[in-house]
């Protein structure tokens, strides 16, 4: 549609006289300026305009020639701004329903009712048509000033409608592309923010996995001093005691040759039960050998679990041993809920950061042993390799996972444990670690079945752009 001011009227009228009419006042031939027009000019220096714009006026003998017309108008593109309708127009449509037709076609048109009388009051007319602000009357016989009037004013405000419609649509359209780029703009601050907690929990996490590694330096200082020197002491007293077996057995040789010695060495024997202590000394030393190299596997597996000495490099590892390291940490943990087994394949050793290879595993395996029912299960891990890739595989036989809950399950925070039992920060935290070293996590579970989780990394560690290298 043109920019230009909407001036068509469309006229409806069976009165061919009436149609006349209207063409003078609206649509008059153009006639040239008059002498006091050109007169005025020449004083002010000013050119004539026409006190009003012209009109385009279109007609329509009956309603349903006027309703295909203003149907042709508005698929044209140009629609008509009012309409004059006759209110009685035999052997068609009366005005009310023809005013019915054009406003279900355009409910923007503005009508004038034209008509000396009607077959309904003025009150049923508006009652039945119910639209009062676009519709107005105008009685026969008509004066052409107000015929004139109506159309200048009506085409006005239908222009005023249509232009604030127009700017109305453009607020929106702008308001609803601001609304997109908040939007936009307010769910990258929501990622933003849902990164920053995740980091700040890996931060915290880390300062903990360094305690850990803190204390564990300290206890293995202090508890292998002691052991050390039991040890050695130990060692010793193996060979003091093998010595006194020795003396022993001279003494019993000694028996034969003294009879009143002997008799007294046999009651002493008897009173002390030498033949037993002969068997237990060994069996309690062996026993105390086997527990104080336990006290110092449980040591070095808690080193080798928070790898102090590591220093959180990148460093070529074996996964079994840092597996086994781990699992001896949580040997308590596991032991009365369910069975452990190891289905160790073949691997290489793997570039990551071991300590936090081993937190995962332990992440998985603790929560295994949480699933587990009122019986005792069993939990399988697994490992392997694949082209360039190891896996880790944490089995369980408890009580599954629900298809709802399993979605969530990497969120930061969420639990389905009781409150006080549980963060919701484990799997959270896991999934950021197997992210970081390039590699993905996988889980299936079947309620009542038990769940499986995979963990797949790449041999070797490859640097993302941007990364510093660490020293190894």
């Amino acid at each position: 549609m043109s920019n230009l001011p909407n001036r068509q009227i469309l006229l409806i009228d069976d009165m061919p006289a009436i149609h006349e009419d209207f063409r003078k006042i609206l649509a008059p031939p153009s006639k040239d300026t008059s002498s006091l027009d050109a007169m005025e000019a020449a004083l002010f220096d000013d050119a004539v305009e026409a006190a009003i714009a012209p009109f385009q006026l279109e007609s329509a003998y009956q309603g349903q020639e006027g309703v295909a017309l203003l149907q042709a108008a508005l698929d044209a593109g140009r629609p008509y701004a009012v309409a004059f309708v006759d209110m009685r127009m035999p052997p068609g449509w009366d005005g009310v329903q023809t005013i019915e037709h054009l406003w279900k076609a355009d409910p923007r048109l503005q009508v004038v009712v034209c008509t000396a009388y009607s077959d309904a009051s003025w009150g049923e007319v508006l009652a039945r048509l119910d639209v009062r602000d676009r519709l107005l009357i105008l009685k026969k016989p008509f004066d052409a000033i107000e015929v004139l009037q109506l159309a200048a004013t009506l085409t006005t405000k239908w222009q005023m409608a249509f232009d604030a419609a127009v700017q109305l649509r453009s607020l929106e359209e702008a308001v609803q592309e601001r609304t997109r780029e908040l939007s936009s703009a307010n769910a990258a601050l929501q990622v933003e923010i849902m990164e920053r907690k995740h980091l700040e929990v890996q931060l915290v996490q880390s300062e903990k996995l360094a305690s850990i590694g803190q204390l564990a330096a300290g206890v293995a200082h202090e508890i292998n001093n002691p052991i050390g020197y039991i040890f050695s002491n130990f060692g010793t007293l193996e060979g003091y005691l093998e010595q006194l077996f020795q003396m022993l057995q001279a003494y019993e040789l000694a028996e034969s040759q003294e009879p009143v010695v002997a008799a007294r060495l046999r009651d002493l024997k008897k009173a002390l039960e030498l033949d037993y202590l002969k068997e237990d000394i060994p069996v309690l030393m062996r026993e105390s050998k086997q527990g104080i190299v336990r006290v110092r596997q449980i040591v070095q597996d808690l080193k080798d679990f928070s790898r102090v000495d590591s220093a959180h490099e990148w460093e070529w590892a074996d996964l079994h041993k840092g597996i086994d390291s781990t699992l001896n940490v949580v040997a308590s943990e596991i032991k009365y809920r369910a069975e452990l087994v190891k289905e160790y394949g073949s691997i290489p050793q793997v570039e990551c950061l071991a300590s936090q290879i081993n937190q995962v595993v332990m992440n998985l395996v603790v929560n295994a042993a949480h699933a587990m029912g009122e019986e005792r299960g069993r939990i399988t891990i697994r490992t392997g390799h694949q082209d360039q890739f190891v896996w880790i595989e944490v089995s369980d036989t408890g009580t599954g996972i629900p298809p709802d809950t399993l979605k969530h399950i990497f969120e930061p925070f969420f639990t389905t444990k009781p409150v006080g039992k549980g963060t919701g920060l484990g799997l959270s935290l896991s999934y950021g670690i197997v992210q970081k070293h390039g590699g993905r996590i996988e889980v299936a579970s079947t309620v009542g079945t038990g769940t499986t989780f995979r963990i797949v990394l790449p041999m070797q560690h490859v640097v993302p752009i941007g990364e510093p290298l660490a020293s190894v």
